[in-house]
């Protein structure tokens, strides 16, 4: 194992970047908006007006800066990788190691107002014991994990560099990861992959890990109930029937994707609740 170096970080904007924007912004060239009141064309022109000016006049970046930076930053290149987070050690006598995963399009910003209770639950009316050593990496080209100059950071690799990150960046051989979107996968991975490092993984999304690379459920997997909503009687009664649904009668596609991350196949159907196999 080599010790990877891990650096002070600043958000500093340069206001150079900040004036840029606001010229560009300024320079917009706004469309004809005809008969889109209802924005069934799109994004309706006054809101997005409004919504630009909101940009250029009301928005105070310095101001979410200086909140930023009431964190801790870092900054560590893992694997030729530039990887920021926030870092907040725990308060507690032992606190567990936890890497937080935010999702896309968003930030590690999610994560902050979480980032203290978990961190010093103490001060929150928790018990000291329950403290966590909280980081909270930005994705690989995302905010200030930049630049990114390679290809192929999926959420397989992210999974890889955080354990970089986690061990060789931090010293932790064992931890704890939550997350949620994009997050999700790789912090399933992350169990996957990697299940001798995690003491334990949260998840606010279950996707399946062959999200991208597996088939899709076909027509003929649908269950009973879907194939009656796409069925033309259903069309022409004036709208879809609404059938019961128990805790065993689930969308089709919600149950291949559970069959698939228990690593069983999925027999549907149609006069039957589905089965496991």
């Amino acid at each position: 194992m080599t010790a990877i170096a891990v650096e002070p970080f600043e958000v500093a904007v340069p206001q150079a970047t900040l004036d840029d924007l606001g010229e560009r912004l300024a320079r917009t060239r706004w469309p004809i908006d005809i008969g889109n009141a209802d924005w069934r064309y799109g994004t309706e022109r006054g809101y997005l007006e409004e919504l630009v000016a909101h940009w250029r006049e009301g928005y105070d970046w310095r101001a979410h800066e200086r909140a930023m930076n009431a964190f801790a930053h870092r900054r560590a290149t893992v694997e030729g990788v530039p990887l920021h987070f926030v870092h907040a050690p725990g308060a507690g006598p032992d606190p567990m190691p936890l890497v937080l995963t935010h999702g896309w399009p968003w930030t590690f910003w999610d994560y902050h107002k979480v980032i203290r209770p978990l961190s010093d639950p103490a001060a929150f009316g928790g018990d000291v014991a329950d403290a966590f050593e909280v980081v909270v990496p930005s994705l690989p080209g995302f905010g200030f994990s930049t630049p990114l100059a390679i290809t192929g950071v999926d959420f397989t690799r992210t999974a890889d560099l955080w354990v970089g990150l986690m061990r060789d960046a931090l010293g932790h051989e064992r931890f704890g990861a939550a997350g949620g979107d994009w997050g999700a996968l790789i912090s399933a991975q992350l169990g996957h992959a990697h299940a001798d490092r995690l003491t334990g993984v949260h998840l606010s999304l279950s996707l399946p890990l062959d999200l991208f690379h597996g088939s899709r459920p076909g027509p003929e997997e649908y269950a009973a109930d879907e194939q009656h909503l796409a069925a033309p009687h259903a069309r022409d009664a004036g709208g879809p029937h609404q059938p019961q649904r128990g805790a065993g009668h689930r969308p089709a596609d919600a149950r291949v994707r559970a069959a698939r991350l228990a690593g069983r196949s999925l027999r549907l159907d149609p006069r039957a609740p589905a089965q496991l196999e």
